[in-house]
């Protein structure tokens, strides 16, 4: 049975918008994008990515990550997803989708989940998409949360845990420092 884990890069103050560059998120007038660049934090995924068979993304981060990954050619990254599973929830992209191994899950984003997380298998990593992982972690479908939380707080932007979501518990499964300040902690969610 595969794995759910939302792997997310978060602040201090729970933000998880527009890690990577100025240009990344700019919704409801964010102006903090790139606040994650010069902690090296993706060092210390590698634990949780050590097991991936396949990406979920929803489809705002997956246009991004489309239209940003394909033209870095220079990181072994982009090799990576370029051959990886990619699973797309949208009720608003059509097939075929443009990115190479990108598979849509059409209809209700948690079906198509429950399914492939009763395969056999690898993890399905979660890349950002937090409104995807709301929406997921509601129907007790977010299997751990791999979080790299960085010594920062922004003070607005969207977070991981929005006011009025539901409330939930989670237990502490591993967490390691990095030399730039980054906790990269994996929580289980309590079930029950």
């Amino acid at each position: 049975m595969a794995k759910i884990v939302a792997f997310i890069n978060l602040t201090l103050d729970g933000v998880m918008q527009g890690p990577a560059s100025a240009e990344e998120d700019r919704r409801d007038g964010f102006t903090h994008g790139g606040w994650g660049v010069g902690y090296n934090a993706m060092s210390a995924a590698g634990e949780v990515m050590a097991n991936t068979g396949a990406l979920l993304f929803g489809r705002r981060t997956y246009e991004h990550f489309y239209s940003v990954w394909p033209k870095r050619t220079e990181s072994p990254y982009s090799a990576f997803l370029e051959n990886i599973p990619k699973y797309v929830a949208s009720r608003t992209l059509r097939e075929p989708l443009p990115w190479n191994n990108s598979i849509l899950l059409a209809g209700e984003a948690a079906d198509g989940v429950a399914g492939l997380r009763q395969e056999p298998g690898k993890d399905v990593i979660i890349m950002g998409s937090g409104v995807l992982v709301q929406s997921l972690l509601h129907r007790g479908l977010v299997d751990e949360f791999a979080l790299l939380i960085h010594p920062i707080v922004l003070g607005s932007g969207r977070r991981l845990f929005p006011d009025g979501g539901a409330p939930a518990v989670f237990e502490l499964v591993r967490s390691k420092a990095t030399d730039t300040g980054v906790v990269a902690a994996v929580y289980r969610p309590k079930r029950g």
